[in-house]
C-alpha cells in the first residue's frame, strides 16, 4: 500500500478460518484501546487491497450492506494511502474516516468508528473540513508539549517546545545542554538554587528550557513557528488584538502537530499548524482574521477560505478597505506614517 502502510509489512494481520481479516484486539465492542484502533484500522485497509474483504464483526456495528462496507474501505484505502503524512493519532484517524465517508450514513460512519474504538466528536457536523493536502517539500514534523498561550505573540506565530526525548530532537541536544540539565538537576536536589537557575539561564540561552509538566522535568526545545500561507493583522493593525486572541483560544494549553517547510529570514520555522486536527490556518481565515499570503503561498483552498469570510463580512473584512499587513510593514519601514 505505499509509503502510507510501509509499517504493517512486517507484521500483517491475522486471517480468519474462512480468509477474513481477523479482530487485531478487536472484542465485542471493537477494540479497547484507541491507539491499538489506529494500527488495527490501518492493517485491514492492507488486508482489503490484498483480499476485498472486510473485517468480521463489522456488520454488528453499522446497518449497511456488506457490499457497501466493502466500498468503504476502498475509499478508506485511497484516502490513507494518498494521506501525507498518514494517520498516526486516533484523532487523525477518526478524521480521515468522517471525511472520507461524510456522503454516508452518519449510522455507518459513527458505527465504524466504535468498531475501532476511535474518537466520535459530539456532532460530525462540526468537526472542520479537510485541510488542503500537503505538497512536497515537508521537511519534518513536530509534536509539541502542551503550549502557552501567553507565548503566542500575535495572530500568525506561536511559540512552542518539543521533548527532547522525541525521536528526532534527542540527537540534536547539544552536549552541553546535556550537561547543564544534569547538573541543574544536582543543584537542585541540593538546594543550590542560584546554581541551578545560572545552568538554567545557560540552557535557555542554548534555545532549550526545562519545563514541569505533572511535576515531572522535562528537557525540551523551542522553535518559532510562522503560520504557513496566512498573514494575519500586526498588532497595532485593526483586528490585530482580535487575531493573536483568536489563535491564543485555539492554541492555549494543547498540544500540536506542526508540519514544518521552510525557515524564514528571522530564525522562525514556517508549517502547517494543527491542534486536536483542526487546521489552525483554516481556523483563522474563516473567521476573517488573516489573509491568504498569496506572495508565499498558491493553494486554491486557502483562498476559498478567505473569499468565504470577504464574502460574509465578518472579522476585518467588516471595513471597507482593510490594509494588508505587508503594505502596513512596508509603510511603517519607509516612514510613511
Amino acid at each position: 500500500m505505499g509509503n502510507a502502510l510501509r509499517f504493517l509489512r512486517c507484521s500483517e494481520p491475522q486471517t480468519t478460518a474462512d480468509g477474513g481479516a481477523g479482530d487485531v484486539a478487536l472484542g465485542n465492542h471493537g477494540v479497547s484501546s484507541a491507539t491499538v484502533g489506529v494500527s488495527a484500522l490501518a492493517q485491514h485497509l492492507y488486508h482489503f487491497e490484498i483480499t476485498s474483504q472486510v473485517p468480521d464483526g463489522l456488520s454488528a456495528h453499522v446497518v449497511s450492506s456488506n457490499k457497501a462496507q466493502s466500498n468503504w474501505y476502498k475509499k478508506l484505502s485511497k484516502a490513507w494511502r494518498e494521506s501525507r503524512p498518514p494517520p498516526s493519532t486516533p484523532q487523525e484517524a477518526s478524521t480521515l474516516v468522517i471525511h472520507t465517508l461524510q456522503r454516508h450514513q452518519l449510522a455507518d460512519v459513527q458505527g465504524l468508528l466504535s468498531f475501532y474504538g476511535l474518537p466520535i466528536p459530539h456532532s460530525l457536523n462540526e468537526l472542520p473540513s479537510e485541510a488542503p493536502p500537503v505538497v512536497e517539500g515537508l521537511k519534518f514534523e513536530l509534536h509539541t508539549l502542551p503550549v502557552d498561550g501567553k507565548t503566542v505573540p500575535d495572530g500568525d506565530g506561536v511559540n512552542v517546545y518539543v521533548n527532547t526525548t522525541d525521536s528526532r530532537e534527542s540527537s540534536l541536544v547539544p552536549h552541553e545542554v546535556h550537561v547543564a540539565a544534569v547538573e541543574r538537576s544536582i543543584a537542585r536536589s541540593q538546594r543550590n538554587y542560584t546554581m541551578a537557575d545560572t545552568l538554567h539561564k545557560q540552557i535557555i540561552d542554548a534555545g532549550y528550557r526545562v519545563l514541569n509538566i505533572n511535576n515531572e522535568e522535562i528537557l525540551a526545545r523551542k522553535y518559532r513557528i510562522r503560520l504557513r500561507g496566512i498573514d494575519a493583522p500586526e498588532n497595532q493593525q485593526p483586528y490585530g488584538k482580535e487575531a493573536k486572541e483568536e489563535l491564543v483560544k485555539i492554541v492555549d494549553g494543547n498540544c500540536l502537530k506542526i508540519l514544518v517547510f521552510d525557515e524564514d529570514r528571522y530564525g522562525r520555522f514556517v508549517g502547517d499548524v494543527y491542534c486536536n486536527s483542526l487546521f489552525v490556518q483554516k481556523r483563522m481565515l474563516k473567521k476573517g482574521l488573516a489573509w491568504h499570503y498569496t506572495a508565499y503561498d498558491k493553494r486554491t483552498q486557502l483562498e476559498k477560505w478567505e473569499k468565504d469570510a470577504r464574502a460574509k463580512r465578518i472579522g476585518l473584512w467588516a471595513s471597507s478597505n482593510p490594509e494588508m499587513p505587508w503594505e502596513w510593514r512596508k509603510n511603517r519601514r519607509e516612514n510613511r506614517y
